[in-house]
């Protein structure tokens, strides 16, 4: 029997309630968390849109233009690649793509706007039935702004860098009515569920060169937040981005396989905050989610739109995803972000293990039957998937199509073909998946900002070593 969605949201907060239960007896000397006090307007509307005051406001654009250029020229991309998406037939795709990343790689490179863009400019099309869609996407573009910004002004102290960055996610949260969880993607992509959708994986499949740039532009954005972060207040800041940025044309050459998550690209910025780190997280997968749906041509806007919506209440701050926000590793948590490396090229990383884990929990549900082959088979076609394009054996269209293939039993749960529902048992299952494995997960500890890092402390691997600072070395 299907349950509505406001069932289905009980049911997952019956799930949350239980998560944030058992987190509270997690061991801590103490806990740091952000406290929200939530506004919610009910209305659409661009208007509250607004920059946090404070000495840091466009210290990004005044310290690093060249930078904030970039940044500006990829959100031209976004918003231009939701018209892409939507209007463009499905036998004229491949060149579109060929053509779309042309134009956006030269924009980058050669053209970059002077100015922070709307969605709507750039995707007018979209914009007339996903209007929360692209208000969600820029409320969080003014978020990178501000952070950035904090850490380019050189006139807030580096030990009161968290306390403002702080204050930016609370006026990020707080004055806006659909902002991005604070809590770990691996929270908010089960809650979402797409992984069976029929439109799971369109983007990729169809568009692996303009996806492919996202996967750059999602290394980019955390390459520069922790090339700050080891440059310090002074002028090694200009150099440290510098040197990132050099990478930029061998990052375009050489493309990540797969979405880099801000813990393998700004491990120290994410220790610094959180919260910050995993709202960028879910803004980069929602940008790619949709695509997907975007792309998808069985669907009409007004059903798109009704998905849209889901998805975007799905991954959006619910009450106590604070509580979840220190719950994840930093794999390489003295990575050197001047570096460019084979590791964050691999299909396998961060993203793909979250996704890996996700069918692992739904399998036995709807897979009850399967043998050892189907079992190996179905993961096979995750991998598929999740590569950019279509691959060696792959069968086109959805993860699900694939599956049906491998498995013509395959059980099929209410919620999970049609747009806005979702199935709130899988739902359940995977968050009872997640808890299991990582709900007593010691959380990720504070980054110390007592000393104003230096880039003499870089050792010969490209490993920063964090104990020493200018001040030490003077």
């Amino acid at each position: 029997m299907n349950l509505s969605l406001n069932a289905a949201a009980k049911s997952v907060a019956i799930v949350f309630a239980t998560l944030l239960s058992w987190s509270i007896y997690t061991p801590h000397a103490a806990r740091a968390e952000i406290k929200i006090k939530k506004e919610s307007p009910k209305v659409e509307r661009y208007d509250r849109v607004s920059f946090m005051r404070g000495p840091h406001v466009m210290k990004y654009f005044d310290r690093h233009e060249k930078t904030f250029r970039h940044g500006a020229a990829i959100h031209v991309a976004h918003g231009k690649a939701h018209d892409l998406a939507q209007r463009t037939p499905l036998d004229q795709r491949e060149k579109a793509d060929q053509k779309f990343d042309r134009e956006m790689v030269d924009l980058l490179l050669n053209k970059a706007p002077k100015t922070e863009v709307e969605m709507r400019t750039y995707g007018p099309y979209v914009s007339q039935f996903a209007w929360d869609l692209y208000r969600t996407i820029d409320w969080t573009h003014v978020h990178h702004d501000q952070t950035y910004s904090i850490l380019s002004e050189p006139s807030i102290p580096w030990n009161k860098k968290r306390e403002w960055t702080d204050k930016a996610v609370r006026h990020y949260l707080e004055k806006f009515d659909l902002p991005r969880s604070p809590a770990p993607l691996d929270v908010t992509m089960r809650r979402a569920g797409t992984m069976m959708k029929p439109y799971f994986g369109y983007f990729r499949t169809h568009y692996p060169q303009s996806n492919s740039y996202f996967y750059v532009a999602h290394w980019w954005h955390p390459a520069i937040y922790e090339a700050q972060m080891i440059g310090g207040n002074d002028q090694e800041q200009e150099k440290a981005i510098q040197q990132a940025e050099a990478n930029l044309p061998l990052a375009l050459s050489m493309r990540p396989q797969r979405m880099l998550l801000s813990r393998e690209i700004m491990p120290r910025y994410s220790a610094l905050s959180p919260e910050s780190a995993n709202i960028f997280d879910n803004l980069h997968m929602l940008h790619g989610i949709a695509y997907d749906i975007l792309t998808y041509p069985h669907w009409t806007p007004a059903q798109k739109k009704t998905e849209l919506d889901r998805v975007i209440r799905a991954m959006s701050y619910q009450p106590g995803d604070e509580k979840l926000a220190r719950k994840f590793r930093t794999p390489r948590h003295d990575m050197d972000p001047r570096r460019y490396e084979p590791w964050m090229i691999s299909v396998e990383g961060e993203m793909n293990r979250i996704m890996v884990e996700m069918m692992n929990e739904m399998m036995p549900h709807i897979m009850p039957k399967a043998t050892r082959k189907m079992k190996k088979d179905a993961m096979a076609q995750l991998w598929q998937k999740l590569t950019p394009g279509l691959q060696d054996g792959e069968p086109p269209g959805s993860f699900h199509d694939a599956l049906l293939k491998i498995s013509p039993r395959m059980v099929m749960m209410s919620g999970t073909m049609e747009p806005g529902e979702s199935n709130p048992i899988m739902m359940q299952t995977m968050m009872k998946g997640w808890t299991e494995k990582y709900a007593m997960l010691p959380e990720l500890p504070r980054m110390a900002m007592t000393r104003e890092p230096s880039l003499k402390s870089l050792q010969m691997a490209g490993m920063v070593n964090t104990s020493e600072s200018k001040e030490a070395q003077k």
